[in-house]
Parts: C-alpha cells; structure tokens; sequence
C-alpha cells in the first residue's frame, strides 16, 4: 500500500540496508575529546570538560547558568524539586510525552494533571490550562489550590513534542497569574526557537536531553538551565550527592542525588555541541524534502514548524487520516526495513497514571491514535 513512501524514503537513506528512525553522528572531535578527558585520568563527576560543556550550553541556548546531569529525566526530578514540588502536590503536564515527564513527577511524591495537547505544536495547549486553572482552581496566599481536593498546584511542565515548540509564552504567562511555576521539558528541542528565543529558556527551569537519539548525544545525559543563580547553585548542589565543599572531609548537608555527568560524557557532548549548527542545517534540508514529498499524500499529511516557531525537527511526524491507514503504514514500513513508530501511549492511559485528573482530552483523542514518526536520521554528513 505504501511502496511509494518506502522507495522514496530510500532514495533518502541510500546506503542505509536497514534504515533506524534517528541515528547519532560521530564525525568531529569526539574521539579526540573523549581520549584527552581518559589521559587526564578525571573520568567521573569532575574534570575540565564538565565545565567547559556547562559553559558552552548555557551560551548556545541563551541561558545565564547549566548544570550538567546524567539524563534528562534526572534533570526534570531536580528541576521539579528546586521548584518545591513536594510530597501531595500536583503538577500540570501533557499526556501526549514520553513517559520520563510523568515519572519525574511521580519521583517527588506529586500526582499529575494531564490537560489537552494543541493540535499544531502537539505540546500542552495554552486554552486548555486556562480553562482548567478559571474552572477548577484559586488562589490563596499566593498558591494555586484545587478546589475538589484542596491540593496545590505547584508547578507547570509542557514537553515540546518532537522538536516543536509549545506556546510557551503564553503558558509561562498563564501560569504566572496563578503563581505556578513553570519546567519547560525541553528534551527533545534542543535548537528550537518560538519568537527568536530559545526553547527552555522561558520558564523557571528548563531541561535538555543527550540520549543516544536526540538531535547530538552525550551516550546518556541531560542538562538544567535557569536564569537564576540561587536555584543554578542548588542545582549543582543537590545533583552532587549534597556535599559540602571541603578538601578531605564527606561532610552532606540534605538527601543528594548522584547525578552529575561524567566528565567523559560531558567530552563527548562538547564535540556534539561544536556541531550542531551543521546538524540542524541537515535536519531542515531533510524536513523540506519530506514537506514536498507528502504535500501530494491523501492518507496523511506532514507535520511542519508551527507559527512563530523555527523547530530543530528532531523527529518528523506525518498526521494520517484515518488510524487503519497509519497502521497499515507501521506495518508496511517496519517490514520494509524503514523503522517508523506510534507515538507514546498517552501517560493517562498508562497503568502508573490511571486514576490522575484529566480534562476532556479531545484533541489527544482525535489525534494520538494517527500520528507516526519517521526516519529522522540526517541525510548527508555535516561538516564540523
């Protein structure tokens, strides 16, 4: 049925047997790195490159202070706890996210509230959390309450779905009248821009991924960027096990957590960072060719930047009109050797978050069962 979309995209991938939905690419200095930080013999938590990675991130994304961490969900558990998310709390997010969102939450002892997704950016919809926080929710010295179970809601955490910005301005403004903090989960939009700022950089922390398929990998690791330098330092704080400075003594002034990047991780990430310019040049030359191709599709159409945005497309997603379409496309594709995929099961519907406030969910319904991502890896191999 879709023989067409199986030769075009290998035209694409050419050289590729089987073809992965996202591979890494390793073509600068990220041998060279990682060998020098083995010479140096400071192959854990500390070492040279772990600030020179911190430093060059926080430039890059227009941010004041980074903390590196070992992986993004390690990043969205700090995040939430340098936002005060304690035991009992409630966190807004988005079902339509992969699970490590909800699982951060559920690691400060908070539930989550799913609200609708918007159908354009596919991340938390700004009507959607008005409606919810006017209906259901008062303030009262300066927190934001549930009026049924009389929780507050302490924080906000939209994900930008596969590299396309939320309307992330309009979320952090809601959300600031009702006194609740924002966690931009920006894992997946490192290089994504909404009004020529960069994603993350809105909120009051925001938190990045270097899985081994995002757009540039550390192998495993994260990173935490703020503006403030308070919560920049507590950061730093509690991701190093909460050790007081001293040049001997062990000496942990609150409950840590061992999640600092290890300065190997951290040289492979600087090498990664040298090139992402090249690498978002590539991810755009892909997106324009898929645009083009599928423009001409009647099953399904491809999923573009959303206005006022400019995404990093990291993972390219086509909206099909009918569910038994895109599922004969999984199962065309996959047998072709072209990986493609669903995308998440909603958190709501998962066995961890059954039972936790929703709202309607119209447009999650009407959309998740119809989406699929496709090969994403880059077409040609960018120049360092």
């Amino acid at each position: 049925m879709f023989s067409d979309v199986i030769q075009f995209i290998r035209t694409l991938y050419p050289n590729d047997k089987s073809i992965p939905l996202h591979a890494p690419s390793f073509i600068g200095n990220e041998k060279k790195y990682v060998l020098d930080a083995i010479d140096s013999t400071f192959v854990s938590s500390v070492g040279t490159y772990v600030d020179q990675f911190e430093s060059a991130f926080a430039k890059y994304v227009g941010a004041d202070y980074a903390v590196a961490v070992v992986n993004g969900t390690a990043a969205l558990h700090v995040s939430l706890l340098l936002c005060d998310v304690e035991q009992n709390d409630l966190v807004i997010t988005q079902p339509l996210t992969f699970v490590a969102t909800g699982n951060a939450i559920k690691y400060c002892g908070a539930d989550p509230i799913f609200l609708d997704i918007d159908p354009n950016t596919l991340s938390l919809c700004p009507h959607a959390l008005t409606n919810f926080l006017e209906k259901d929710t008062e303030v009262i010295n300066s927190h934001c309450i549930h009026k049924v179970s009389g929780r507050k809601i302490k924080a906000c955490l939209p994900m930008h779905t596969f590299g396309h910005p939320a309307k992330i301005k309009q979320i952090v403004s809601i959300c600031e009248t009702h006194h609740i903090s924002v966690v931009e989960d920006a894992a997946e939009s490192l290089g994504s821009y909404y009004h020529n700022q960069h994603t993350g950089t809105f909120g009051k922390v925001g938190v990045f991924s270097f899985n081994g398929n995002k757009i540039m990998t550390t192998g495993g690791g994260g990173m935490i960027v703020t503006n403030d330098v308070e919560i920049a330092t507590k950061a730093k704080h509690l991701t190093t096990t909460a050790k007081l400075p001293h040049q001997w003594a062990y000496i942990h002034d609150t409950v840590g957590y061992n999640y600092r990047l290890p300065n190997l991780n951290a040289a492979l990430g600087l090498a990664q960072l040298e090139q992402l310019d090249a690498f978002l040049a590539a991810k755009r030359s892909l997106a324009r060719q898929y645009k083009d191709y599928f423009k001409d599709q009647k099953k399904c159409h491809y999923l573009s930047e959303p206005e006022d945005a400019r995404s990093n497309f990291w993972l390219n997603t086509l909206l099909f009109e009918h569910k038994k379409d895109r599922d004969h496309f999984l199962h065309d594709l996959n047998h072709a050797n072209i990986m493609v995929r669903p995308v998440w099961e909603p958190l709501c519907y998962l066995k961890p978050f059954v039972g936790c406030m929703t709202d309607n969910l119209t447009q999650l319904q009407s959309i998740y069962e119809r989406l699929a991502n496709i090969p994403s890896s880059y077409i040609h191999e960018p120049k360092s």
